[in-house]
């Protein structure tokens, strides 16, 4: 078990699947966490009984549309009142469309690109004067295995994934010495995101599970744990890195 009494950790898309299995995984160590959700406010509430019976600290639920400026600014206003510095922010918050060229849709276009990209801009923005504070201050992009070689039929997923691992890089030049930043790129995740193909087809997932070397579909978990592992201390020397967690179904150099 990492130790992160201390850390005070912000998670965007933090209610559910991914997200949700973070703030389980950086509340058990210690950390304080801040739940971020759009409008599912009673699943937001659930996980945050669920933190404080893992660490009774002051966890907070905040509701915000990413793609607004002025909700974003609140939500780190907030922060900063109730804890006076962030220690970690988790890019998280992402949407999975499909969007084929051949019937291209540019509001699948603009939402994809508004929570995937402009929301962790925003995020990033407004949380620097907060991580500057802390003496261990991290960023963790999630991204995806899709940025790196693409994605038929959902390639303005992929575009933006594809944008958010070259802001891992550039961001992590940017900000150092006192700010790390690295991105977690999942492959197939068995969340809500991606129940159709999951867990309503099982032809689908026994094909999917084929093209992977392990053979399984990532939990939520096994995705969280990387993600809490380059928060921590163990992974003070590392900044800039691509995290691949897929199985093995994409290897990039």
């Amino acid at each position: 078990m990492l130790a992160l009494e201390g850390l005070h950790v912000l998670v965007t898309g933090g209610s559910r699947g991914i997200g949700a299995a973070a703030c389980r995984r950086f509340a058990a160590a210690g950390a304080v966490v801040l739940v971020h959700y759009r409008d599912r406010h009673d699943v937001a509430e659930s996980l945050l009984a669920e933190l404080r019976a893992l660490h009774d600290a002051p966890h907070l639920g905040h509701a915000a549309d990413l793609a607004d400026p002025a909700q974003v600014g609140a939500m780190f206003d907030r922060v900063e009142r109730e804890w006076g510095r962030l220690d970690c922010l988790v890019n998280n918050a992402g949407v999975w469309e499909p969007d084929e060229m051949a019937r291209f849709d540019v509001e699948v276009y603009r939402r994809t690109m508004d929570v995937n990209v402009l929301g962790p801009f925003l995020a990033v923005a407004r949380a620097l004067p907060l991580l500057r504070l802390s003496p261990r201050a991290s960023i963790v992009n999630v991204t995806s295995t899709a940025g790196q070689r693409g994605e038929a039929d959902h390639s303005p997923y992929a575009a933006s994934k594809g944008a958010l691992i070259s802001a891992t890089k550039s961001w992590a030049v940017e900000l150092a010495p006192g700010i790390r930043v690295n991105s977690v790129a999942p492959g197939w995740v068995d969340t809500d995101m991606t129940a159709g193909p999951l867990r309503h087809d099982p032809a689908a997932r026994a094909r999917i599970e084929s093209q992977i070397p392990l053979r399984r579909v990532a939990s939520a978990d096994d995705i969280a744990a990387p993600i809490v592992f380059l928060a921590s201390e163990l992974a003070r020397h590392i900044t800039g890195e691509i995290l691949n967690v897929n199985g093995g179904s994409v290897l990039c150099g």
